[in-house]
């Protein structure tokens, strides 16, 4: 069992600033000289992009569907072994969703941090915190952080209007610097942000200012009695990954699963018209934003060609939701814009201003039930039949298909290797 000091940032929904706020946290303290790790509850691929920005470290994500308990628990004993902070972003509102973010809390012990927006509002912004803070038994709520407020005398009302058994943390104020760009799937990749650091230094500012600046309460993080020993189903194997601005949505647990599983990992830039390396036995293709450079990975014909070589000669390729749209014949964007893809899976992909599927997702096999989730804007109109279709695993109703196609394994979902190694490592074999 470690002990640390550990905090969930949560907030009553969405666009509150909960990011911001804990990437602020997480650099003032790494500034401050101390050893911090950063979590991500749900699913997420972009905030903890700007969390490890932040921190310095990989970003995990927490999620008691996908991960489960033990999953988290195993994640944060190793993490509390290790550093002097842990920091936990929520996702969506403190409530929302199943599990939530409140859950994970609670079957963590990590208290939580409610950071509330303060903009248009006087003494109804206590009534939210009160709310937030008694809405559910057994909540470990630590206290509460006014965001975007307006002026010392705007905090000076929201303060005093909280109830006396609340914790007040202080403010931070409405400063359209400290906001982080969006698009589509989310926040905009940090390596897109010409002051990122410039950013993240005025957040770590404006957290030094507040009771923030001193670490909140230990949290003992126990080891669960049960671990799993990954058996080395990829001993020897060279696993090739694209990894760029278009093929980015990685969770770094999948990544240490194949190392554990004995594989070598070797990366590849197909915006940078790479080859694919030397040697490889099988190829993953992540999601990520091919449709914002879809005209630059149509003219490269080195990767393109190396791809294609790989497929012919047999050899497994894994593709997710943009890696699916990459091997695709053709992706057409919103203004109608067509791009030839790689034609190596029957089909065509077309973006739309809407988001097509999100939500968690399971799918079955020999090996058992493996876990993720999806979230897309696209649609892929193919006439192959699907190997497997995922479900829902709140409502049972039928979710992405996984379509196999010759060496290709393709469909939408973002699988989390971890919940099903053999499922994982089957598929690169």
């Amino acid at each position: 069992m470690s002990a640390c000091a550990a905090l969930l940032i949560s907030a009553p929904a969405s666009g509150s600033g909960k990011t911001t706020i804990t990437a602020g946290l997480a650099r003032y303290h790494r500034r401050m000289g101390r050893r911090v790790r950063v979590f991500k509850t749900g699913p997420d691929f972009l905030d903890p992009k700007w969390l490890e920005s932040a921190s310095g470290q990989p970003v995990y994500n927490l999620d008691l569907g996908m991960v489960g308990a033990d999953g988290c628990r195993q994640l944060l004993a190793q993490a509390a072994a290790e550093a002097d902070l842990i920091l936990i972003e929520g996702v969506m509102g403190l409530y929302d969703g199943t599990p939530s973010s409140a859950d994970l809390a609670i079957a963590l012990g990590v208290p939580v941090l409610a950071v509330i927006s303060g903009k248009g509002m006087a003494q109804s912004f206590a009534a939210i915190a009160f709310g937030l803070a008694r809405f559910r038994d057994g909540l470990p709520f630590y206290g509460v952080l006014a965001n975007r407020v307006g002026s010392l005398r705007h905090a000076e009302l929201l303060q005093q209007a909280m109830p006396a058994d609340l914790r007040w943390l202080g403010h931070v104020a409405a400063e359209t610097a400290l906001s982080l760009p969006e698009r589509h799937l989310g926040l905009q990749q940090p390596a897109e942000i010409d002051d990122l650091d410039a950013r993240l230094e005025r957040a770590a500012a404006a957290i030094a200012t507040t009771a923030l600046a001193q670490l909140p309460p230990q949290v003992e993080f126990a080891t669960p009695a049960a671990t799993t020993v990954v058996p080395p189903l990829l001993a020897g194997k060279r696993i090739a990954i694209a990894r760029d601005a278009a093929f980015s949505f990685i969770y770094p647990a999948n990544l240490d699963l194949l190392r554990a599983m004995g594989a070598q990992l070797v990366f590849f830039a197909p915006l940078a018209d790479e080859a694919l390396p030397a040697a490889c036995d099988a190829v993953y293709l992540p999601g990520g934003y091919p449709e914002l450079h879809a005209a630059t990975l149509a003219r490269n014909h080195t990767t393109a060609a190396s791809l294609r070589a790989h497929v012919a000669a047999g050899r497994p390729l894994v593709a997710e939701c943009g890696g699916m749209l990459y091997l695709a014949e053709a992706l057409t964007d919103v203004a109608g814009e067509c791009v030839a893809m790689l034609g190596l899976l029957p089909g065509q992909a077309r973006m739309q201003t809407r988001f097509a599927a999100l939500g968690m997702q399971v799918v079955e096999s020999e090996q058992g039930v493996l876990r993720g989730h999806t979230f897309h804007y696209s649609t892929f109109a193919t006439p192959l039949t699907p190997w497997r279709v995922a479900a829902n695993p709140d409502s049972g109703k039928a979710g992405e298909a996984w379509y196999r196609h010759g060496a290709i394994t393709a469909s939408y979902m973002h699988a989390y290797w971890p919940s099903n190694p053999q499922f994982a490592a089957a598929l690169f074999l």
